[in-house]
């Protein structure tokens, strides 16, 4: 309902928070309400809009994306996975692992329906796409905004110091920069004057990139970059399976596991690790891994796989069934 008129000609925005939903009581204009991200609401907040669910008969669920917070502490966090796990909603996680995971979190095992991530970019979308044909060697793609969770600084960096081939290009596609970017510690700076120095690095800034703009970007490219510090799941490594990009990603959260989901049926990976060792150690195990994926890149071009696709349509119906039974059974 995001984005659509609500009964009294109100339009839910695009990312409605607990706090907008609280002043459009009651909630009789929707069914169930579906949690994606808590990091930015407080604690209070949240359980007032679970009260007013639970008197108003609105059915909630919440999908657990992540295991490691995204914004702010990890107390905060665990708190507010134990608050949503001692009331009466349906939790959905993307992988077993998560499951796990966020059962040792909260001290006791969370019963959730598990659904996989699904596609980023829908098959219909891609069926009179093809990937831009190119004579350049490993042309890299490495998109979204700048979170502490992934490094694009120092993978930019040690791109361009390592990639000796003068065909070789790098795009970054950015969501556009804010203040808190440019402030005392922001790396805003010294990422654009990076770039400026190498001519194989190409920057397109938007206020927030859309769909067609990821997708084009995506098929102009051969591999995406994914310099995870930490995360839990990645929809750009699904992107990456879409568009059979070769993903060259920090081995951390459950990521294995999303690719072993799809095994057999895309390639996997050029993962680097660096989890067990110093953080200093980042970058030499990044750059080992973009040489590999540089070699990988050589043997031939990387037409989509419409089998692929065609699975991913499967996949989808199959998706949208599990979650209309966790929206419908009280499961």
């Amino acid at each position: 309902m995001n984005e659509t008129e609500i009964p009294g000609g109100e339009r839910v925005p695009a990312a409605a928070g607990a706090a907008w939903l609280l002043e459009h009581r009651p909630l009789t204009w929707l069914d169930v309400l579906h949690l994606h991200h808590i990091d930015f609401e407080d604690l209070p907040t949240l359980e007032r809009l679970l009260d007013a669910c639970l008197e108003e008969g609105v059915r909630v669920v919440f999908t657990a994306h992540d295991t490691h917070p995204m914004v702010g502490g990890a107390n905060g966090f665990n708190a507010r996975l134990r608050m949503l796990h001692s009331a009466d909603i349906g939790w959905v996680c993307l992988t077993e692992g998560s499951v796990k995971k966020l059962s040792e979190l909260i001290g006791e095992r969370v019963d959730a329906a598990v659904i996989p991530h699904g596609y980023v970019a829908a098959p219909e979308s891609l069926v009179d796409l093809e990937r831009e044909p190119s004579s350049s060697a490993g042309r890299y793609l490495m998109f979204g905004a700048s979170r502490a969770s992934r490094d694009q600084l120092s993978t930019m960096a040690n791109w361009s110091l390592g990639t000796t081939d003068p065909r070789g290009t790098l795009h970054l596609l950015l969501r556009a920069f804010s203040p808190a970017d440019f402030a005392e510690g922001g790396r805003a700076p010294l990422l654009l004057e990076t770039a400026r120095r190498d001519p194989r690095i190409r920057l397109t800034m938007r206020p927030y990139p859309t769909d067609e703009e990821v997708t084009k970007a995506g098929l102009a490219a051969d591999a995406l970059l994914l310099p995870y510090l930490w995360g839990s799941h990645s929809g750009q490594l699904e992107l990456a399976f879409d568009l059979n990009l070769l993903p060259v990603c920090s081995l951390t959260g459950h990521l294995p596991e999303q690719y072993q989901q799809h095994k057999g049926m895309v390639e996997e990976p050029e993962w680097f690790d660096w989890s067990h060792g110093h953080p200093n150690l980042f970058g030499e195990k990044f750059l080992a891994a973009l040489e590999h994926a540089t070699a990988r890149l050589g043997s031939g071009k990387r037409p989509l796989d419409r089998g692929f696709l065609e699975y991913r349509a499967h996949e989808h119906a199959t998706i949208l069934d599990d979650y209309a039974h966790v929206y419908g059974s009280g499961q």
